[in-house]
């Protein structure tokens, strides 16, 4: 099926002097402009952003292509005309809604998993449809249970597809044999991937076989990915989005995605120059960060298995720096938090902030350093030991 593109973006046919001015970029002629209102093409530049403004929607050109060598597995390196730098993976998911949904339309997301993706989609004026994660042992993605609320009333509004490789907070990767059903799924119904990766780089323990859906062939797809988690530093504000699929289906996408960009405006010089130095010092930093969240993890297994009253347990998590931990489902989760806050000063997220579908649930962050990690760990095993005791 072809891929339903919003009608919200206005890809009408060009005047005859925008016609013209293609034709004539097309032929290698420069035109100059009369109304050219661009300061920096006129000796107007300030002394601290020196650089001349092109205005490429997509992001400044020099930045896509360090980002596009950074991406390369070796065998195949993306294009820098499929990239898309903007300030984060939250605009991107808004970009995404308006290219792909009408208002009223409607997009796939996990649960568990992020909230964000409802709220951002609401402000689009657009409905998200769960799909539930299964867990028996490790979580999955039932591929059926998909086909069959595509085939449904709900089904006909349905746009894209949002897969979030690894999942937070269950911490599960796109299996193989899943991807293949859901590329086949996505293809027959018309819909588009949208595919969240910015976990992708801190495995836990996983499954053997996974693989980044960026550059998926088979359907249209949005890979998305960006700083935030990469560098662990969420005020590093900069996201990527990385368009493939079928040709035809890209070609549309990207001249449809451009007018989006356009009205955006590209992401500023001040923080695009800057883009090869950070993805330099990627790499250091992201084994930084595996090194702290395995430590913890291994710790957080060494804890809970001297915990004489084996009370609590904690799911297997293949990537992430978060994980859920398994309490007694006879504890309230919202009695949980309040009695660590009373009485050990922490708070936490709960089961249901992620619409987990039964009591039992929270969700705790590898990412504190060791000593404190481990004060977190042993006050849960504390206030669950006191709350089944009173």
């Amino acid at each position: 099926m072809t891929v339903h593109f919003s009608s919200r973006v206005d890809i009408s046919a060009p005047n005859p002097i925008a016609s013209a001015e293609a034709q004539a970029k097309a032929q290698g002629i420069t035109l100059g402009k009369l109304n050219d209102s661009n300061p920096t093409r006129h000796g107007l530049a300030p002394t601290l952003v020196p650089s001349v403004y092109t205005a490429d929607p997509r992001g400044p050109r020099m930045a896509r292509a360090a980002l596009a060598a950074f991406l390369s597995d070796g065998e195949d390196r993306p294009d820098a005309d499929d990239l898309y730098i903007l300030s984060s993976t939250s605009e991107a998911y808004s970009w995404l809604i308006k290219l792909l949904c009408d208002p009223g339309d409607a997009v796939l997301a996990p649960k568990p998993g992020y909230p964000l993706i409802e709220s951002i989609a609401r402000l689009e004026g657009v409905e998200t449809v769960e799909y539930q994660l299964q867990f028996d042992g490790s979580w999955f993605i039932d591929a059926a249970g998909l086909e069959e609320i595509l085939d449904s009333p709900h089904g006909e509004n349905i746009r894209a597809l949002v897969l979030i490789n690894p999942n937070n907070p269950s911490g599960s990767y796109v299996k193989p044999d899943e991807r293949k059903a859901i590329v086949e799924l996505c293809g027959s119904h018309g819909i588009a991937l949208i595919a969240d990766e910015v976990f992708y780089d801190y495995s836990l323990e996983p499954f053997a076989g996974n693989a980044r859906l960026a550059g998926e062939p088979g359907v249209l797809t949005f890979a998305l990915d960006g700083f935030s988690k990469m560098l662990a530093a969420p005020h590093a504000k900069v996201g990527w989005i990385q368009v493939s699929g079928p040709a035809e289906d890209v070609a549309e996408a990207k001249r449809r995605l451009d007018v989006i960009a356009d009205d955006y405006l590209p992401m500023s010089d001040i923080i695009a120059e800057r883009i090869p130095a950070l993805l330099e010092a990627a790499p250091a930093q992201t084994t930084r960060v595996q090194e702290r969240v395995r430590g913890n993890l291994t710790r957080l297994h060494e804890l809970l298995d001297a915990d004489s009253n084996g009370l609590v347990n904690v799911l297997r998590a293949e990537g992430g720096w978060n994980v859920l931990l398994r309490v007694p489902s006879v504890i309230d989760e919202n009695e949980l938090v309040l009695g660590l806050i009373e009485h050990h000063k922490l708070s936490g997220q709960p089961g249901y902030f992620f619409d987990m579908t039964s009591n039992g649930y929270l969700a705790i962050s590898l990412l504190p350093e060791p000593e404190e990690f481990e004060r977190n760990v042993r006050a849960i095993l504390d206030e669950v030991a006191a709350l089944l005791a009173s």
